[in-house]
């Protein structure tokens, strides 16, 4: 049997990560997970990081960088850790049977394994996400769940853990799961160092979905309607009603309301509660009181924020806050 992830000789003995790589796999998904373990090298962890490819030939990424094989899938001893990013290509194209082969030979044995972004498809078209929960990025979500309905798509999910396979949205989530994998085998404290260092933020560990303020909601792709969600989160107390909303964008509040309901399925104003929650519990989970976390995220009151949570988590702010903090001490700036 497997050892546990955070066994007691994990912060000393070296930990082996194998990433497979292939033609047209997404380079961040790979760079940003391998940074986090290269800079907790940095601070006393021993990562071994290794790239494999199908068939162990060089590959190029999808922005058309060359990357290094170190050999076939083959060559490599069941890994600790077998990271298995996405590709533009997915979910538009299928994965081809010799990569979802590929998968299945890397990942068989290995400890723990990973996907980043669109790699959740090549772990289900290997038969690895059967009967479990899952996330990936959230435009691809529902095709996810529509190929595979024996697997739980947890849209929202900044990343999912369930047993030994976890999976990550898009873009950044891979560094919030890497992070999450550190903290397992070394301890929050080396964690926190690794994430000053690379100025992202440190999110919740253990087996919760994780959740990140701006990444919660599903970002828009029309320029107003991002014009309108950087303003509501540089300013969360600020005036979102919809006539002030329409005007910062120069559109009738009918457009707008139109805009909102094509491409987002909701109303601005449920929108602008989205973001609002979400900041809020971001504010909870580093530790920040109920009430400040209602003044900074933008609700007009303690109640208002507490009503925002009875309808979206059944649960108080302090109820919440109480079953998923971090060990981070309270903050009462």
């Amino acid at each position: 049997m497997a050892a546990t992830p955070n066994a007691p000789d994990e912060r000393t003995r070296s930990i082996t990560v194998a990433f497979l790589v292939y033609e047209g796999v997404t380079l961040f998904d790979v760079a940003g997970p391998a940074e986090v373990f290269h800079t907790a090298n940095r601070f006393g962890a021993r990562y071994d990081i290794s790239l494999c490819s199908p068939d162990g030939a060089d590959v190029t990424a999808n922005i058309g960088i060359r990357m290094a094989s170190g050999g076939d899938v083959e060559a490599f001893a069941p890994p600790d850790i077998c990271v298995i990013p996405g590709a533009d290509a997915y979910p538009d194209a299928r994965v081809p049977p010799e990569l979802a082969e590929a998968v299945r030979r890397l990942t068989d044995g290995a400890r723990r394994i990973v996907s980043i972004c669109t790699g959740a498809f090549l772990l289900a078209e290997a038969g690895l996400l059967d009967g479990r929960r899952a996330t990936t990025h959230w435009r691809a979500a529902h095709e996810l769940a529509t190929r595979w309905p024996t697997t739980l798509v947890e849209p929202d999910a900044i990343f999912v853990r369930d047993g030994p396979i976890s999976t990550s949205a898009g873009v950044s989530a891979g560094i919030d799961l890497a992070l999450a994998l550190v903290e397992e085998d070394q301890g929050p404290d080396l964690t926190r160092d690794v994430a000053r260092a690379m100025v992202v933020y440190l999110q919740r560990s253990g087996g919760q979905s994780q959740f990140s303020a701006p990444l919660a909601v599903p970002l828009p792709t029309g320029p107003a309607l991002r014009q309108i969600v950087d303003r509501v989160i540089a300013d969360p107390a600020g005036d979102h009603t919809l006539p002030q909303l329409a005007r910062a964008v120069n559109l009738s509040t009918r457009h707008l309301a139109r805009l909102f309901r094509d491409e987002l399925f909701t109303t601005p104003a449920r929108y602008v509660e989205s973001i609002r929650f979400d900041l809020a519990r971001s504010l909870l989970d580093q530790g920040h009181t109920a009430s400040r976390a209602a003044e900074l995220a933008g609700f007009p009151s303690y109640e208002s924020l507490r009503l925002a949570f009875a309808r979206r988590v059944s649960m108080s702010p302090a109820a919440y806050q109480r079953r998923f903090r971090t060990s981070q001490r309270d903050l009462h700036g």
